[in-house]
């Protein structure tokens, strides 16, 4: 199951079509693609910029993805992250799942991304309208009672 970090935008109908599993079956294929918002707790961003430290976020995303195969029967999974400068309506992520079943991809998918924004070592600094700037804090999805043992 790939990922791939880079600091160039992507368009997530052409990383689809680029890696879509060739099995037949595939029962269920999910997608999600997070981008970024010109608001942020009532305030304007501009930018973001979104650091990682490269051999420390590869391996907790191997894990992340390993851990996501064994809790659900994952037939394969995909995420794409930038890094860099992110400007507001550029996608940030892509994360996808495949499985046999619905509910094992919706699943999964929905632990990877709250897992990315919660245990991944990805630092989110927003420049502000106003000229200021800020660290964002870390925050999964609500409901998530997998996240408190990965």
């Amino acid at each position: 199951m790939p990922f791939r970090l880079q600091r160039e935008p992507f368009d997530a109908s052409v990383e689809l079509t680029a890696y879509r599993p060739e099995r037949s079956d595939l029962g269920a294929e999910i997608h999600f693609v997070g981008t970024m918002r010109d608001l942020n707790q009532g305030d304007g961003v501009v930018a973001m910029e979104l650091e990682h430290y490269p051999g420390m976020t590869d391996d907790e995303l191997n894990r992340l993805l390993r851990e996501a195969g064994n809790r659900w029967e994952l037939l394969d999974a995909l995420i794409v992250h930038r890094f860099g400068e992110i400007h507001p309506g550029e996608a940030i992520v892509l994360v996808s799942t495949w499985s046999r079943h619905r509910d094992e991809a919706f699943e999964a998918c929905r632990f990877l991304i709250d897992a990315l924004k919660t245990c991944a070592p990805f630092w989110k600094k927003e420049r502000l309208q106003d000229g200021g700037s800020r660290w964002v804090e870390p925050q999964a999805g609500e409901g998530q009672p997998w996240l408190d043992s990965v």
